[in-house]
């Protein structure tokens, strides 16, 4: 039985994770399927949204498997790996989150380029409690998204944070009581935009350091561009 659902439209794919009766915790068999979804997603580029199957965005990592893990299977960074690769999908990605989003699956949202909520949802990070620390990327893409302190209380004292809590630090875009169709339109204004624009920004967002050159460089590939030159006049011919 597959964990996960992918379905790709004209100008958008819609990735669901499947496991429902178990709040859609991440197991080995989801990390394959994610990583063979990456690879269509990759081979196509098109805007994404993520969400869970039923009342749970991802409950957390198969805690069965994570007890039997060793110390090579932390070195690989399996969980980490699939994660830092749904980062760099080429275009957007919006997570659409209701429910929990606990441990690898509130990773698995901040991985994510956008969140929206539902009411009902609860993002934290108890794996300290278990013994283990939150090392699938919440260690810096969390302080990234929320700022260091209150990154500290989730990954350090244990403190999940609600819907609004998440609204109000800047982890969530918008709370509605959709967010599916929420994060459809999110990305049907994504889709209006250009796709080479917004990869070139997503890339330069995310990558390290201050590199005002890189801006500049993709600034120059973007003006030369057919799409840079239809859009602004039909920009003009509308103000006209």
């Amino acid at each position: 039985m597959v964990t996960i659902e992918l379905h790709e439209t004209d100008d958008r794919y819609v990735l669901t994770l499947d496991r429902p009766a178990q709040r859609n915790a991440i197991n080995a068999q989801m990390i394959d399927e994610l990583h063979r979804a990456c690879e269509v997603i990759e081979r196509a580029p098109k805007p994404v949204v993520i969400t869970g199957r039923g009342d749970h965005f991802a409950g957390g990592a198969d805690i069965g498997e994570l007890r039997d893990r060793g110390r090579a299977e932390a070195l690989d960074g399996i969980n980490r790996t699939l994660f830092d690769r749904i980062a760099r999908l080429p275009l957007p990605t919006v997570a659409a989150v209701s429910g929990y989003a606990l441990g690898g699956g509130a990773e698995l949202s901040y991985a994510c380029d956008i969140r929206i909520a539902t009411p009902t949802a609860v993002f934290g990070n108890p794996e300290p409690d278990l013994g283990i620390l939150a090392a699938a990327g919440a260690g810096y893409r969390l302080p990234a998204l929320v700022g260091e302190s209150v990154a500290k209380q989730v990954l350090m004292a244990g403190r999940n944070l609600d819907a609004d809590t998440a609204l109000r630090t800047g982890l969530v875009m918008d709370v509605v009581d959709d967010h599916l169709a929420a994060a459809h339109k999110v990305v049907d204004r994504i889709t209006r935009q250009s796709s080479l624009a917004l990869r070139f920004t997503k890339t330069i967002i995310d990558a390290p350091g201050s590199q005002p050159w890189a801006a500049d460089i993709a600034q120059a590939v973007l003006f030369e561009t057919d799409d840079k030159h239809r859009r602004m006049t039909a920009f003009l011919e509308r103000k006209r």
